[in-house]
């Protein structure tokens, strides 16, 4: 169980349930029904193994996360899963209605094996998962990178046509055509490169140069959004083409 606040949300909730749903008890000391519904759900979700996932919100010191599930009365419950809301309930509950809730958000036989198909990744279990269910985008994605660490770039990159593109595609996609540079796993640096003398080069091509732009465009994909040169070099990309 987790106490999440309103700085916490994004890792606390929204991060969590990338992997496994995560139930959020918005409750207040004050509440008597969130002081009979919180053991019982502590309990039930306790049961689960880890399948599910409980976070707990006084909402009296979390105006913002009470805002953000548009909180009218307490105990308010609600499940997220993948970022999203996929089940809600106010106000007490017993703990056979609880248990139902509960055991909705359990994976199934199916989950469970695709799950551990995962956990194993290597490239059989990968292409397994996707056998059973084609498209699925973090087999794609992880089957993907896979072959970019083993210099099979192409392999990797009709692989990831076969999903939308998002943040997680872009960044493998960079990796393939790099080439899988290091990142250094303290500060994400990348290492062996000199980014910025490329960058600068690279600069000097871009515009009637699709290749180098797209290299370009990779390495301030591979640098990042918290990196301060991306927003440096994406304005010279901008002054340089327009």
């Amino acid at each position: 169980m987790v106490d999440a606040t309103d700085t916490t949300f994004e890792t606390d909730i929204l991060e969590r349930s990338d992997h496994v749903p995560v139930v959020v008890d918005l409750w207040a000391p004050w509440c008597g029904p969130c002081r009979t519904l919180g053991p019982i759900i502590e309990k039930v979700i306790g049961e689960t193994g880890g399948e599910v996932e409980l976070v707990k919100v006084n909402t009296d010191d979390n105006p913002g996360l009470s805002q953000a599930f548009d909180v009218q009365g307490i105990p308010a419950v609600h499940a997220v899963y993948q970022r999203k809301v996929v089940a809600s309930f106010i106000g007490a509950q017993p703990e056979a209605k609880v248990r139902e809730f509960v055991d909705g958000l359990r994976p199934s036989e199916a989950q469970r094996t695709r799950d551990a198909l995962m956990e194993i990744g290597d490239e059989a279990s990968f292409l397994q998962v996707l056998e059973d269910e084609p498209g699925y985008p973090p087999a794609v994605i992880g089957l993907a990178e896979l072959y970019v660490t083993q210099d099979r770039a192409d392999d990797a990159l009709a692989m990831l046509a076969r999903v939308p593109e998002d943040a997680d595609t872009r960044r493998v996609a960079a990796m393939a055509r790099v080439g899988a540079p290091v990142v250094d796993e303290d500060d994400g640096a990348l290492v062996g490169v000199d980014v910025e003398a490329k960058l600068d080069e690279l600069l000097t091509r871009v515009k009637g140069d699709d290749a180098a732009r797209q290299e370009f465009l990779d390495l301030l994909e591979l640098m990042g959004s918290t990196d301060p040169r991306t927003v440096q070099y994406r304005r010279a990309l901008s002054r340089q083409l327009f």
